[in-house]
């Protein structure tokens, strides 16, 4: 098996590891659990993870007064570690406010009703800000050993990886250059293309029909508020991109079992390779323990419950043997057995990430 494609939590590198898949599958958790076997191996840590649980926000003390800041976590290990809960909101805010020319644009852009519409719903923007919340701390005075980052729970996990280059896309694309027209004036009218000047009062009255006058010019206000600041987006997306495909970069898949889980799994891997990043191992997590045949006899509901159990016994160890069939023979692929609770402590935490490092090993 290639070096490349397992993982040794205990030594210095990778730097950088990311963990990528689909929602529910538990890699928020098995994030935190990563950062304790980091840390107890001496190595800084930090652990950047969105929306856990709110037992797991918890033990590793993110509450929501602490997010987009790093918190120490209350753990005796020979390395530091810390958490950050990421705010996609707050970090989008932070970077008007740092980046702003001056006061008034800050202003300008921080009071537009289409900005807070952005910064709060638009699809993708959640992505984008972990990006720039990654380039962040990698640039940051505070130095950390290692940075666990948990990808955001998208729709399409994969959408956190091509952030960089759609905010790329975007900033370098004709729809911009349209966008930064200026399609209003002082007054708030629609300005008219020459020679279409009798058409404006109808045109206006079209579009606030169809789409709203108000909003439309919001987003003009905003896109032209915002022009300073595009080539900074621009630079950053460009190193968040160099650094995702970096050598030392790796990135771990956590998927669910079972055979109806492997299409996605596959299709994950193969989009992270395509894409040039570096693909660690893929981690099946919450396996169901195989039980004997005969482990299922009983009387009533207990003979029922039994053979529920060994039947999904069954059945995630079938997944398991079809994925690592279809994998290459280099690919570390790991299995995580289901817990009879879900880690919410730091020493279940711990405990986990001990069992994964021995599975890591072993892989």
């Amino acid at each position: 098996m290639s070096p490349a494609r397992s993982l040794d939590l205990k030594a210095a590198s990778p730097p950088l590891i990311i963990c990528v898949g689909s929602g529910g599958v538990g890699k928020t958790t098995l994030a935190a659990a990563m950062g304790l076997v980091s840390a107890a191996a001496g190595h800084d840590t930090l652990v950047m993870t969105f929306d856990p649980s709110l037992r797991l926000k918890d033990a590793l003390g993110v509450g929501d007064a602490e997010q987009d800041r790093e918190i120490v976590v209350p753990v005796k290990t020979a390395g530091a570690l810390h958490a950050s809960l990421l705010d996609a909101r707050r970090t989008f805010d932070r970077l008007v406010e740092q980046h702003a020319p001056d006061a008034a644009s800050r202003r300008r852009i921080l009071e537009n009703p289409y900005y807070h519409h952005l910064a709060g719903q638009l699809g993708g923007i959640l992505e984008y800000m972990a990006v720039e919340r990654l380039y962040e701390v990698s640039r940051a005075d505070r130095c950390y050993t290692r940075i666990i980052l948990d990808t955001p729970p998208a729709r399409q996990a994969i959408d956190f990886l091509e952030a960089p280059r759609r905010i790329v896309d975007f900033l370098d694309s004709g729809a911009l250059k349209i966008a930064l027209r200026r399609w209003f004036d002082p007054r708030g009218h629609l300005v008219s293309a020459p020679g279409l000047a009798f058409l404006g009062r109808g045109v206006e009255r079209f579009l606030d029909r169809i789409v709203g006058l108000d909003l439309l010019r919001d987003m003009s206000e905003f896109f032209q508020a915002f022009e300073p600041l595009f080539a900074g987006f621009r630079a950053r997306a460009l190193e968040v991109e160099a650094l995702l495909a970096a050598a030392s970069t790796r990135f771990v898949l956590v998927a669910g079992p079972g055979e109806a889980r492997n299409p996605d799994t596959l299709f994950f891997a193969r989009k992270i390779q395509e894409a040039g990043w570096h693909l660690g191992p893929i981690v099946v997590n919450r396996l169901h323990p195989r039980f004997a045949p005969e482990s299922a006899s009983g009387p009533g509901a207990e003979q029922r419950g039994r053979q529920l159990f060994t039947w999904l016994g069954e059945r995630h160890a079938r997944g398991l043997d079809a994925l690592g069939a279809l994998l290459p023979a280099d690919q570390a692929l790991v299995a995580m057995p289901l817990e009879p609770d879900e880690p919410t402590d730091l020493a279940s935490l711990s405990a986990m990430g001990a069992k994964l490092q021995e599975r890591l090993d072993d892989a």
